[in-house]
């Protein structure tokens, strides 16, 4: 069986360096490891407008924010395919099959929907579209016969209902679809990043993100105004080291290299927490290392990022290939599924031949 992967992001906006830890670092590395032999990478419009349909402006202009941010990372269109969800019709037609396999009952259970719906405090006017939205999940990766999925913990229970539907399918109909497996970040830092603030989780809304775009500047103002130890006060006070933006953002990001480059002093990150939980270390010395680090790894984002922005037309085309692509995918599998539920008509010679006969005598 064919190594497949299929992952991608909602384009709600620009993304940040939590994507970056998260998953688009992985990607790249998955893309350049040679064990896969198709990675799709999708910008999922479809399933952002479930809760943006007022706004599809909004969705529709950063559609090319993602793909710059894919593309600055080193996602390559010559080892990924990257394609535009509604651009793939078979999806929604998967959907619609699958619907048949799940109930109201256990969409309501799934956990990160009853997150995603507290957290947009939907309350009763849950848009059905997003309510489905792990069935649509479902028919992306089964649509490609992802046999991987990289994602953080907070999408165990997506993927956990894709598989579910998969089963039930395939008991029902016939085994058709494969039956995908997770993929999670190696480093426990980069499961979820939080907020320059301090919160659970970056947000748009929240104004709490570092972006992959950002300037030079703008990102040593937010590293500098970033939640640490609200109970360090003095440089000579002992520093708590978990739960600190700061050290988390350095777990995800600083090599030990760097400190020879950077911070001299301390051979790690393992001195330089040890000096800062036994006090006389203070914040703004450790942030500056950090905006360091941070610099280092982000320079060469946006270099690679304003060289695309200079052929914005050459991007398009590269999502537009890649949709044509994505799509002969699914078509093959929206065949097979088709077969397997016997709503083939056309292309059951068998069953037209046999109804001729039968209606004939």
């Amino acid at each position: 069986m064919s190594k497949i992967i299929l992952t991608g992001d909602r384009p709600t906006g620009r993304l940040h360096v939590g994507h970056y830890v998260g998953s688009l670092k992985g990607r790249v590395s998955l893309q350049n490891s040679g064990i896969y032999d198709k990675i799709f990478i999708m910008i999922a419009d479809a399933q952002a407008l479930t809760d943006n349909a007022e706004q599809p402006e909004k969705v529709r202009q950063n559609i090319i924010e993602v793909a710059l941010d894919y593309l600055s990372c080193g996602l390559d269109p010559q080892k990924s395919t990257l394609l535009i969800q509604s651009q793939i019709p078979e999806l929604c037609e998967l959907s619609f099959y699958y619907m048949n396999l799940v109930t109201v009952s256990r969409l309501q259970r799934n956990p990160t929907v009853k997150s995603e719906i507290q957290m947009r405090n939907f309350e009763a006017s849950i848009p059905v579209g997003f309510f489905t939205y792990p069935v649509s999940q479902a028919a992306d990766i089964t649509a490609f016969k992802a046999t991987t999925v990289p994602v953080g913990e907070d999408q165990l229970p997506m993927i956990e209902q894709t598989k579910e539907i998969v089963r039930k399918f395939n008991s029902v109909y016939g085994d058709t679809l494969v039956e995908p497996d997770v993929l999670l970040p190696d480093n426990k830092a980069c499961l979820r990043l939080p907020g320059i603030d301090g919160k659970a989780k970056m947000s748009k809304s929240l104004n709490n993100c570092i972006y992959l775009s950002d300037t030079e500047e703008e990102v040593r103002k937010k590293v500098m105004s970033m939640f640490t130890d609200p109970n360090h006060l003095q440089v000579s006070d002992p520093g708590r080291v978990e739960g600190n933006p700061v050290f988390i953002y350095l777990d995800a990001f600083c090599k030990t290299e760097m400190f020879a480059e950077y911070l001299p002093d301390y051979a790690n990150l393992d001195e330089l927490k040890a000096h800062y939980t036994r006090g006389g270390l203070g914040d703004v010395k450790v942030k500056k290392f950090l905006n360091n680090v941070l610099q280092e790894v982000l320079s060469p984002i946006r270099q690679r990022r304003r060289e695309w922005e200079q052929d914005i037309p050459a991007v398009y085309e590269i999502l537009h290939r890649g949709s044509l692509a994505a799509r002969e995918a699914a078509s093959q599998t929206l065949a097979d599924v088709k077969n397997s539920m016997k709503i083939n008509y056309f292309e059951d010679l068998a069953l037209i031949a046999d109804q001729a006969q039968k209606y004939a005598q």
